[in-house]
């Protein structure tokens, strides 16, 4: 860079048989002219830069040497590629659907996969027989390792908090029929009495969460680097967010009392060639049931704008959207992180919603439930509409 033309020599002070000034007439600087800082550089961007420069062009040795060698590669990986099909469907159409498996090299479009792929996966991807997801079997946990996994406590450290909503719950039924006509309350889930049946349950979800590398929680989690417990405010929520009750705050408190005890809804995680993991019902549920809390971390919607993950829920809309939050199960959650969805654009689909979600505020912080739309029965699968509020989720390809 030129020199300003205040600070320019002029053609006399330049010429060298001019001695430099004595160290007396010399200008020291103060502390205060060291203090300040020199103004900021400003850097060009490239396409500025690609403007104005120069072409260059290699020798003719260099160019039949090294460049040839790189054109014959790249020629040889369009031919190696180029003729990729789809293993399912036999069609090489729709080329930016086509996934290469790092394994076995065969092409795979994300829609005629069991389960589809959504998005594009991040970093190395194997097909379902590489992977061996066609070959998965829940896998067997000793009584200790579920009680261990879980982080279940003994009985006599909630015992008291149970039965204090116990006996609300008693003194609610003792109330008038008309009252509960005007409103419906949640009810707690019911477990399942035998105890080596409940066991089975949480290895089901043991297994499966194992088999994605997460850990159970549930309740939500706030890791460093992402947002803040203090950012899970509901009125920053755009048009405000619906109250939990009262009532239905202690019915929410006791299914948390009794998932720490190890008391869990009669559910069974099972895995199904097209659909993946999936839950079934291994028990009779209510209507109106609290099936599970959506847990996993929480983090800001801006953060996860690039993110793979294919079961993040909206927790937060704000009016302001850069705080907006979403609950990202890829690390962290429970049993809510295989429950399917619904094809939106099919009537027969859509018949078979048995859950709906439904975002709450419980004491000033968001919260996800799912809750049981009807009765449903034992062996039923667990299905609700993913697009409950954003109406952005592609379900069309859904079963």
């Amino acid at each position: 860079m030129a020199p300003s033309s205040s600070a320019s020599p002029s053609p006399s002070m330049a010429a060298p048989s001019l001695s430099r000034p004595p160290l007396t007439q010399r200008k020291v600087r103060s502390s205060a002219d060291r203090s300040i800082s020199p103004p900021p550089k400003k850097y060009r961007s490239m396409t500025e830069i690609m403007k104005v420069a120069k072409r260059v062009e290699l020798p003719a040795d260099v160019d039949d040497g090294d460049n040839g060698g790189d054109e014959e590669e790249e020629e040889e990986v369009e031919e190696d590629y180029g003729g990729v099909v789809c293993e399912q469907c036999g069609s090489g159409e729709r080329a930016e659907e086509l996934l290469l498996c790092d394994k076995c090299n065969k092409g795979f479009h994300m829609l005629c996969l069991s389960p589809i792929v959504v998005r594009v996966p991040i970093g190395p991807w194997h097909c379902p027989h590489c992977s061996g997801d066609q070959h998965r079997v829940i896998k067997s946990f000793s009584q200790k390792k579920i009680v261990d996994f879980f982080r279940i406590q003994k009985e006599s450290q909630i015992v008291i908090r149970c039965t204090s909503a116990q006996a609300d719950i008693r003194k609610r039924r003792k109330r008038s029929l008309v009252f509960h006509k005007r409103r419906r309350r949640l009810l707690p889930f019911t477990p399942t009495e035998d105890p080596q049946q409940r066991l089975d349950q949480m290895a089901s979800l043991a297994s499966a969460l194992t088999a994605l590398g997460m850990e159970f929680s549930d309740e939500l989690t706030y890791m460093p680097g992402m947002a803040p417990r203090s950012a899970n405010r509901a009125k920053f929520e755009s048009g405000g967010m619906q109250v939990l009750s009262k009532e239905d705050t202690e019915t929410l408190e006791q299914c948390r009392a009794m998932y720490k005890r190890g008391e869990c809804p009669p559910l069974m995680v099972v895995f199904d060639s097209r659909e993946g993991y999936t839950v079934e019902a291994d028990g009779p549920i209510k209507d109106l049931t609290i099936i599970a809390e959506y847990t996993g971390d929480v983090d800001y919607i801006r953060n996860r704008q690039q993110d793979d993950c294919d079961s993040m829920m909206t927790l937060l809309l704000a009016t302001d959207p850069s705080r907006s939050l979403v609950i990202c199960p890829d690390k962290h959650g429970n049993i809510s992180r295989f429950v399917n969805g619904i094809n939106n654009h099919s009537p027969e689909s859509k018949k078979k919603q048995n859950l709906k979600c439904v975002r709450y505020s419980v004491n000033g912080a968001c919260c996800v439930l799912l809750v049981a739309l009807r009765d449903i029965a034992k062996g039923e699968r667990l299905y609700y509409d993913y697009n409950g509020y954003e109406q952005e989720y592609p379900t069309h390809h859904f079963l």
